[in-house]
């Protein structure tokens, strides 16, 4: 089935807030490594690390779901999205930069609603269907 042009919608922007998330990652965006430091109780080079592992991730997520957009890219999307949404006030940000945010979660999941809910394990793996 071919895509339609509300979900050509929603790919581009999950994966271009993906690509940029993940191209600040690659980059050691400096106070994502103090936030990692400050939750996980991690050195900042070890932080810088995870940052950038996070980051190559969220370039993946972000041509997967351009390209080949399978649920469980989507569903992580969304949930790591709401995550890092949530950590902004978690990490002392005011809660309105969590608000902000709430499009980089809704949009995976509305376009895994829009996929369909996969009825079994392995339609995780699939597109639609």
């Amino acid at each position: 089935m071919k895509p339609s042009l509300l979900e050509w919608i929603l790919r581009v922007a999950v994966a271009g807030e993906f690509l940029g998330h993940g191209m600040f990652g690659l980059l050691g965006k400096e106070a994502w490594n103090g936030w990692v430091s400050q939750i996980l109780g991690t050195s900042i080079e070890t932080s810088a690390q995870i940052v950038t592992y996070v980051g190559a991730l969220d370039v993946l997520i972000a041509i997967l779901v351009l390209f080949y957009p399978i649920r469980l890219a989507l569903l992580w999307a969304a949930a790591w999205g709401f995550w890092t949404a949530l950590l902004r006030p978690i990490v002392g940000e005011p809660v309105w930069d969590f608000v902000e945010r709430w499009a980089n979660w809704g949009a995976p999941l509305a376009l895994t609603l829009l996929q369909g809910w996969p009825k079994n394990w392995r339609g995780w793996l699939t597109i639609r269907g």
